[in-house]
C-alpha cells in the first residue's frame, strides 16, 4: 500500500481527498488567507493540547504513562469533578505528577448549579445552568481558588461570569497568584463574537467554545479577540457528542491559538467522580489519550502538525481586560 502523501514544506496543509477529487472534477474552492487566525501563543505556536475528565492522580497516572507510550504531547490536563471532591493529599500529588512532566494541571472551582438544591436546571429549559447560585456558592469557589493555589495549582475551571470577575480581581489584587490561569468551562462556553470578547474582558486566559460552531464563527471571533480557544474536537455526548477530528487542520488555521481537546463521546458521564466509578474513569482517560494520537496522526498526514507551541508553555500572552476600579 503506498504511504498518503504529505504536502512539500511551504505548501500549506493538504486537505482530505484533495488529490483524487480534484482528478475528478469536485477540488474543493481555494481557502481564503482573510479566513485564517492572525494570533497565536506568545512563542508562535498555533495549538496545544489537552485532556480532559482527568479525574485524580490514578487516572493522571494513566494519561501520563498511555501519552509517553503513544508519544502523544500534553500540554494540559484538566479536571471536572471540581476542587472539593479531591483531598489535599490527591491534589499535591496531581500537581507534582504534573510539574514532573512540565503539565499544566487545571481543576474545576465549586459549587456550581448542576449540584445544588435549585430546580431549574433540571427543566427543560436548563434555568442557570452551572452558574453558582447564591453568595455562598460564589464563596465556595473564591474558597476552592485560594486552597488550590495553596497547594500549587496555577489552572481554574470556571462555570460563572461573576466568579470568573471575582477570582480575576482576586489575582490583580495579589490574592491568587499573579500566574494564575482562569479556563472558561465548555457549559457557558460564547457563540458570538461579542460575547467572547466580554470573558476575555472578565479575565479569561483560555475560552472554550461550544463544538458545533460553524468554521466561520471561528473567523468572527477571531477578529475580535486573540484570547486562546478551548475546544472539543470530540466532545462528550451532553455537549453533542460532536466529532471534528477531520477539520482539525482547518479549526487551527481559523481557531489559533487553539487548545484541542480529546474528548470522547459514547462515554457515560463521569461527574462527580468516585471510586465507585474507577474502572470507567480509568478507561477513558486511556482512550482520550488514544483519540488524542489518532488526531495528531491525521495533522500529520495533512502536513499541518507543525506549529505546536513548545510544550510545558502555558501562559496565554496579553489579553484586553476591564479596567478595575478601586
Amino acid at each position: 500500500m503506498k504511504d498518503t502523501p504529505v504536502p512539500a514544506p511551504g505548501a500549506g496543509p493538504r486537505r482530505p481527498g484533495a488529490a483524487a477529487l480534484t482528478a475528478l472534477g469536485l477540488g474543493a474552492a481555494p481557502l481564503s488567507p482573510a479566513d485564517a487566525s492572525p494570533h497565536s501563543f506568545p512563542d508562535g505556536g498555533s495549538w496545544r493540547t489537552e485532556v480532559p475528565s482527568v479525574e485524580g492522580p490514578e487516572a493522571l497516572g494513566v494519561v501520563l504513562k498511555e501519552s509517553a507510550r503513544l508519544d502523544v504531547p500534553v500540554h494540559r490536563v484538566s479536571q471536572g469533578s471540581g476542587v472539593w471532591m479531591l483531598s489535599d493529599a490527591e491534589i499535591t500529588e496531581m500537581v507534582e505528577g504534573c510539574a514532573e512532566r512540565d503539565i499544566e494541571l487545571c481543576l474545576f472551582t465549586g459549587p456550581r448549579g448542576t449540584w445544588d438544591t435549585g430546580a431549574s436546571v433540571r427543566t427543560d429549559s436548563g434555568g442557570a445552568g452551572l452558574r453558582s447560585r447564591g453568595h455562598d456558592a460564589l464563596a465556595g469557589c473564591v474558597e476552592d481558588a485560594l486552597r488550590a493555589t495553596g497547594l500549587g495549582v496555577k489552572c481554574l475551571l470556571v462555570a460563572d461570569e461573576g466568579v470568573l470577575w471575582t477570582l480575576h480581581r482576586l489575582r490583580e489584587q495579589g490574592v491568587l497568584p499573579a500566574d494564575t490561569t482562569f479556563k472558561v468551562s465548555a457549559l457557558i462556553g460564547p457563540v458570538n463574537p461579542a460575547s467572547y470578547a466580554v470573558f476575555e474582558q472578565l479575565g479569561a486566559d483560555s475560552i472554550n467554545i461550544p463544538s458545533d460552531l460553524t468554521l466561520a464563527q471561528f473567523t468572527e471571533i477571531r477578529r475580535v479577540s486573540r484570547a486562546p480557544m478551548d475546544l472539543y474536537i470530540e466532545a462528550p455526548d451532553d455537549l453533542g457528542g460532536f466529532v471534528r477530528m477531520y477539520e482539525v487542520a482547518e479549526l487551527i488555521r481559523r481557531g489559533a491559538p487553539l487548545y484541542l481537546k480529546f474528548g470522547l463521546s459514547r462515554a457515560p458521564g463521569i461527574y462527580p467522580y468516585g471510586q465507585h466509578l474507577r474502572e470507567l474513569a480509568l478507561a477513558t482517560a486511556k482512550e482520550r489519550v488514544r483519540r488524542g494520537r489518532l488526531a495528531l496522526d491525521l495533522l500529520a498526514r495533512h502536513g499541518a502538525d507543525g506549529d505546536m507551541a513548545a510544550l510545558g508553555t502555558r501562559l496565554p500572552g496579553p489579553l484586553n481586560r476591564f479596567e478595575i476600579s478601586s
